[in-house]
This record gives C-alpha cells, structure tokens and sequence, in this order.
C-alpha cells in the first residue's frame, strides 16, 4: 500500500508471471531492460537471497555512468523482490547511495501478480524516508523511468515465450 512517501508505477504486461520473473531476476535479461533506451546495463549482478548484492552499472550516449549498489532484502519466488539502496551486500550500511541514486537512500518493493489471459501484474513501489527524496526522485523522472523500464520489462519476457 503506497503513502504519501511513496513512488509507484504499475503495468499489466503481456506474459505470464514466470517469464516476466525469469527476466527480472537474471542478469543476461535484466541488462535489456533496467535503462530506459538510449541508455544500456551492461553489468548487473544479483543474488536473491536476502542480504545478497543487486547491482548494476548504467551508461548512456551522453556520457552518463553511473553504478548503483543495493541489498536484497527478501525474495518469494516467483512473486515479490524487496531491495534497498540503503544497504550494500551482506546488509552493510551503504555510503554508495548519495552518488548512486541521486542523493538519497530508497527501498524498492517489487510484485508479480497472475492477469487473465497468461499476463501479469507488475508493480513497483519506491518507498522513501521525507517527502523531499519523494520529490526528488520524482522530479528526476520516476515515472517515466520506471515506466519506460516496466514496459522494457514486458517486452523481454514476451520474447522469452517466443516458440513457447
């Protein structure tokens, strides 16, 4: 449930919950589809277990690089991945964030829901501590980012089916 703090975007997308998981959760899928395009992922690492490391480091045409390290802080197979900024891997503190996500830490939880007609329900929430990293995070495109990603999303695990 998203409170005032909270940043939000939601997609039905056309495949089957498994597939849109398999796209989220391994680091070959995640790559197509974490930077909204011109922008690339060309590394990604995760481990989804709690306490495991989610990384990934995104460059774009106009010489944007940028890394961001996080902590997984749970995992249910196949429907939900929480994940923060705050943290690095093995639930240190993280000093990354201020340059990492903009100048502010965010805990990030992720579901997958089963739609009719073999599609899923994909809902991101951002969740942050003041009202001020909500506007921020905001103001820097949340969701048209996001979005932009969901729909990317969708579009490789649709093509995970392909000759299914």
């Amino acid at each position: 449930m998203a409170d005032e703090l909270d940043l939000v975007v939601e997609r039905t997308l056309d495949a089957p919950r498994d597939l849109v998981w398999k796209a989220w959760t391994s680091p070959e899928h995640i790559s197509k589809w974490w930077a909204p395009r011109p922008y690339q992922t060309p590394e990604v690492e995760i481990e989804l277990v709690p306490g495991g490391i989610f990384r990934t480091r995104m460059t774009g045409p106009d010489g944007f690089d940028s890394t961001g390290t996080g902590c997984i802080l749970a995992v249910d197979e196949g429907r939900r991945i929480v994940w923060t900024s705050a943290l690095g891997p093995g639930w240190r503190p993280n000093d990354g964030f201020e340059a990492d996500c903009g100048g502010f830490p965010f805990t990030a939880i992720v579901t997958f829901e089963d739609a009719p007609g073999d599609k899923t329900l994909y809902r991101a929430l951002a969740m942050h501590r003041n009202g001020a990293d909500r506007e921020t995070h905001a103001k820097m495109g949340f969701s048209e980012g996001w979005g932009t990603c969901a729909d990317q999303l969708g579009e490789v695990a649709k093509s995970l089916g392909a000759g299914r």
